[in-house]
């Protein structure tokens, strides 16, 4: 039941050329399917690092832009807040111009705090936020009390505008509905 071919065969694959070959062949497309997959790879990194450069390109363009809207309108309520605080100092002289007769030393003080609040009328309009955080910070090291008078005086003028606010807005709504 042995067959002799049996014991003939060789079984050593390195001795084939053929089967030599498709080893080759086998090693050299896996090589090729390698090289490909990194080149494919390669590729797709750089392309990644590309867009990624545009978006964070982009990004900075949103982010400028936002910033520019964002500080152009902080421009315009600086010129309009500026506006009111003038708009009080010239109350405030007003104001002052009643007491001349009957409290002269008031309405000296008054009118000293009326050119302050210009003063201040105009670094917001013309300056930073800091500066004028400064300058209020340096008068109230200097003249306490005066700092204290104005600080009542404007939260008086404040609750006043915002009731003669309310009362605007209420009274516009009531002749609408008519």
């Amino acid at each position: 039941m042995t067959d002799t071919n049996f014991t003939n065969t060789n079984f050593d694959n390195r001795s084939n050329p053929t089967d030599v070959s498709v080893k080759d062949q086998l090693t050299k497309a896996g090589s090729d399917v390698k090289q490909r997959a990194s080149d494919a790879f390669q590729a797709s990194t750089d392309t990644a690092r590309e867009k990624f450069g545009e978006a964070a390109e982009l990004a900075k363009s949103v982010a400028s832009e936002t910033f520019d809207r964002v500080q152009d309108q902080a421009k315009v309520k600086q010129h309009a807040g500026a506006d009111f605080i003038g708009k009080f100092a010239g109350n405030l002289r007003e104001a002052a111009k009643s007491f001349d007769h009957d409290a002269p030393l008031a309405a000296s003080g008054i009118n000293a705090a009326a050119q302050y609040i210009d003063g201040a009328a105009e670094k917001i309009r013309n300056g930073s936020m800091q500066d004028l955080v400064d300058g209020a910070t340096d008068f109230a090291r200097r003249q306490p009390a005066a700092f204290l008078g104005l600080s009542v005086l404007a939260g008086f003028a404040a609750v006043r505008f915002l009731k003669a606010s309310t009362s605007s807005i209420s009274g516009n709504d009531g002749g609408a509905s008519q």
